[in-house]
């Protein structure tokens, strides 16, 4: 697999599909990924600012230290569970 860094500036990837890609310390900037499916996918360490997360379902995902305004969402499941 080549590690030679890719930059991709306004192209048209809709549709497309990414399989055993590592994307560690991609960035992202003014991208549309609505309608976009992941699965077997490692977000870990990921920052996500000023995004539009409405509709956005997460399934059978690792939390662990993950934060949402600063807030611990293994805490809010807690919270709510309870």
């Amino acid at each position: 697999m080549s590690t030679v860094p890719r930059s991709f500036a306004h192209e048209a990837l809709a549709g497309a599909r990414f399989l055993d890609v590592n994307m560690q310390a991609a960035r992202f900037d003014n991208v549309d990924l609505s309608q976009a499916a992941f699965s077997n996918v490692s977000l870990a360490g990921a920052r996500l600012d000023n995004v539009n997360l409405s509709g956005l379902t997460i399934a059978n995902a690792n939390l662990t230290g993950m934060t949402i305004n600063g807030i611990s969402v293994e805490d809010l499941l807690r919270a709510h569970d309870a």
